[in-house]
């Protein structure tokens, strides 16, 4: 594993580049200088650069976004979300799963249905108010300032139906504006699955999500592809499934195993070597 100071680095060795959002482009506020300004050069020399993101937004409203962010969307070649996998799949009934889906659906969000963009064009599906009417979850956005514990009786109830939960984002937690660590619905997801339901994820660090992101690569050289991430649970375990090169940006949401500025993989506060996932590089930031 080797510790690079920036991308540039590297990049004579690359023809494409996957890149994670939260906490290697922004912060869901607003754009990273480094990271802005990087883009845009590696866009110059032409680098085709990718998003997957575990958002679960539609991927037009995250292209959308981008510009606001400080990002020029047509300097990306795709943008693909684990909530556009999970729509289509419910849309197109295409996946095993969504193949069998009934049509009440229990509904997960931080708003309304009547103000949520998401489930626009999933009219098909009866969306009820009470879990003991559903026939599967669909969970997207936690509530705010809703604890991980509070889902648990909810949890309870779907455990007892035997309901499907699917997950629109796998994600474990992000990093807000203020560099707090924020809990995201891949914990929920996982806190059911320890209880003994059934799960559903289409993003990283499942492959789905890399394979339909680089559908449109003619000739797929894997040896010149890097994704660059800072979740070594979904991006960097996402890279090594896809059998693709990595970068684990240290200083996103597992800042506190490493040094600021010089991060070392086999320092006594990188707890992350006990899950034997790694990346072919460390960088503290995605920069030139």
């Amino acid at each position: 594993m080797k510790r690079i100071r920036g991308i540039s680095e590297i990049i004579n060795n690359y023809d494409h580049l996957i890149l994670d959002q939260w906490g290697v482009m922004h912060n869901g506020e607003e754009g990273f200088k480094t990271a802005i300004n990087c883009v845009n050069k590696l866009y110059d020399k032409k680098i085709n650069l990718i998003i997957i993101s575990n958002s679960s937004k539609r991927k037009n409203l995250t292209k959308k976004k981008l510009a606001n962010l400080g990002f020029n969307p047509n300097h990306f070649s795709e943008v693909m979300t684990s909530g556009e996998m999970i729509w289509q799949s419910l849309f197109l009934k295409k996946n095993d799963f969504s193949k069998k889906l009934k049509n009440n659906c229990y509904y997960i969000n931080n708003k309304s249905i009547k103000k949520n963009d998401f489930i626009t064009g999933l009219e098909n599906y009866n969306f009820v108010k009470e879990i003991d009417d559903a026939d599967f979850i669909l969970a997207c956005d936690l509530s705010t300032n809703k604890k991980t514990i509070e889902y648990i009786p909810l949890l309870r109830k779907a455990l007892k139906k035997n309901l499907l939960f699917v997950c629109a984002n796998p994600d474990y937690e992000s990093l807000s504006k203020n560099n707090k660590l924020e809990i995201c619905m891949g914990t929920i997801a996982e806190l059911y699955k320890s209880l003994g339901g059934n799960i559903v994820l289409l993003g990283k660090p499942k492959i789905d999500i890399y394979v339909e992101s680089t559908k449109n690569i003619k000739k797929i050289n894997k040896k010149r592809i890097l994704a660059i991430g800072d979740s070594i649970h979904h991006d960097i375990k996402g890279a090594n499934s896809f059998g693709i090169d990595s970068v684990l940006i240290t200083s996103g949401i597992h800042r506190s195993n490493f040094d600021n500025k010089n991060p070392n993989w086999n320092n006594d506060l990188n707890k992350l070597k006990n899950f034997n996932i790694k990346p072919t590089f460390l960088c503290s930031k995605f920069q030139l």
